[in-house]
């Protein structure tokens, strides 16, 4: 069967499907852990890029703003189509089985740590055998945690990158303040010297006056340094000089 085939069968299938239906499914969605696409699409961790396509196109349908009334159906599916971009790219993909994984990983130590205080030789003959852990895997117990410690390993990662993001975001608006403050230094700098430059002619025409007339500067010019003179009355007395 070709997709244009399964789209005209849920087609079909959804123009029945009641209103009630439709706003539990946008319920639903806008109700998702945001962190954790799978949820959005109602998708199994181990679902390859091929459901997930099929169930966008499934869903898309149900909460579809042209056939939804709920007030938030454009948001919903909105979300639908974000989340399976997510899980085709690639990338995302695998952060978020990675953390899947490590989940797993932490809910199998814990269970086996559990099973070793266990005497019952029954449940031991399992668990040697492999049968217990593939049983417990599939059950719905198991599930639900793995699904609430992918959640809590997500929340964890997410907080880390945003403490980070705002480290450097802090560090960025240090360096640029500093940045600022240096310009606006070199800034007034820059217009002293320019001002100073500004009255050389001045002051070299005041020290030029003040040669020829010997007049005091006016106020706010370069008064001269003072000259020594001898006094024609006073007496010197002059010292032997020692000969050799």
């Amino acid at each position: 069967m070709t997709e244009v085939d399964e789209d005209l069968l849920l087609k079909n299938f959804f123009a029945e499907v009641s209103e009630v239906e439709r706003d539990n499914e946008v319920i639903r969605i806008l109700s998702c852990f945001k962190l954790n696409a799978f949820e959005f699409l109602n998708l199994s961790f181990d679902s390859a890029p091929d459901d997930v396509k099929k169930q966008y196109r499934k869903l898309s349908l149900l909460v579809h703003p042209d056939k939804c009334k709920h007030p938030q159906a454009k948001e919903a599916f909105a979300a639908l189509a974000k989340a399976q971009q997510l899980l085709l790219d690639p990338q995302e993909r695998e952060y978020l089985l990675s953390q899947v994984n490590a989940a797993k990983e932490e809910l199998r130590a814990k269970r086996k740590k559990q099973l070793k205080k266990d005497t019952a030789s029954k449940i031991k003959s399992l668990v040697d055998e492999g049968k217990s852990d593939k049983q417990y895997e599939q059950s719905e117990e198991f599930q639900q945690q793995l699904k609430q410690r992918v959640r809590e390993l997500l929340t964890e990662h997410e907080w880390r990158r945003r403490k980070m993001q705002m480290r450097i975001s802090e560090e960025e608006g240090r360096l640029k303040k500093e940045e600022e403050e240096a310009k606006e230094m070199w800034k007034r700098k820059r217009e002293h010297e320019e001002q100073w430059e500004g009255t050389r002619e001045q002051r070299v025409s005041s020290w030029r006056d003040f040669m020829k007339t010997g007049k005091k500067v006016k106020k706010g010019e370069i008064r001269p340094p003072k000259l020594k003179t001898e006094d024609p009355n006073k007496s010197y007395v002059q010292r032997p000089v020692k000969r050799g």
